[in-house]
């Protein structure tokens, strides 16, 4: 008897790779619009908050990364903070994502690469974002050491994904929109039979926020904190390569 296949939430190595790659390039050109659309537009909030976290004003003239950049909305919203004169690299290995946002400021320097195989020499990134990515990785411990490899010493990582919010009735109406709103209108939209039964399914496998600040500093980060966004939804990591 022919096994069914895993989920696609439960897959892993090269497997998993290939599938959020070809996810990712099947609703690129949806995907700004669903993000927007799927949070209410309060993912442009949580961005600005990303980048607040930054401390981009001790380098303003720095180089920065923005890893799983994807269309470059969290990279253009730190190259259009007024003060900021520096870079920013927008990594992605999928290069459709990276070519419909590569036009939202002129800072950017799209380029594509894996975050567990990242281009750049050591320690040559002032500071780093990662904005609804890191869930996405292979391995989550090697992203934050290669991540770490590429910052200097004293500059900072800053992590934005989806979480559950804490049990009570916030997180059951979340679970509820979770898994039956959310993924009927982002198919609807998207054309995708499974990418937003994707995206509910990472992240109930994912880390809860203490365990993956745990793993940040594992992975070499100093300092690290994190603060729940909206009711829970979303959590906000940052800390300082060491």
């Amino acid at each position: 008897m022919t096994e069914a296949p895993l989920e696609p939430a439960l897959l892993s190595g090269d497997a998993k790779r290939s599938y959020v790659r070809g996810m990712f390039t099947a609703i690129a050109p949806r995907y700004d619009l669903l993000n927007h659309l799927l949070s209410l537009n309060i993912d442009r909030g949580w961005r600005r908050r990303a980048v607040a976290r930054l401390d981009w004003e001790a380098a303003p003239a720095g180089t920065y990364l923005d890893a799983c950049a994807g269309t470059l909305d969290l990279a253009a919203e730190l190259a259009a903070c007024p003060g900021f004169r520096g870079r920013v690299a927008g990594t992605d290995f999928v290069v459709p994502m990276l070519r419909l946002g590569r036009d939202k400021a002129g800072a950017l320097r799209p380029v594509g690469a894996d975050t567990l195989r990242l281009p750049f020499g050591d320690a040559v990134f002032d500071g780093a974002t990662v904005g609804f990515g890191i869930r996405n990785l292979v391995d989550v411990d090697a992203g934050f050491a290669e991540l770490r490899r590429v910052l200097r010493p004293g500059a900072r990582l800053v992590v934005l994904d989806f979480t559950l919010p804490p049990a009570g009735p916030a997180r059951a109406l979340y679970l509820l929109y979770f898994r039956r709103v959310l993924p009927l209108v982002g198919r609807l939209v998207s054309k995708h039979t499974d990418a937003y039964t994707y995206l509910p399914d990472s992240v109930l496998q994912f880390p809860t926020p203490d365990a993956l600040a745990a793993r940040m500093r594992a992975a070499g980060f100093t300092d690290v904190l994190f603060e729940r966004l909206t009711l829970g939804v979303a959590a906000l990591h940052w800390g300082t390569a060491a």
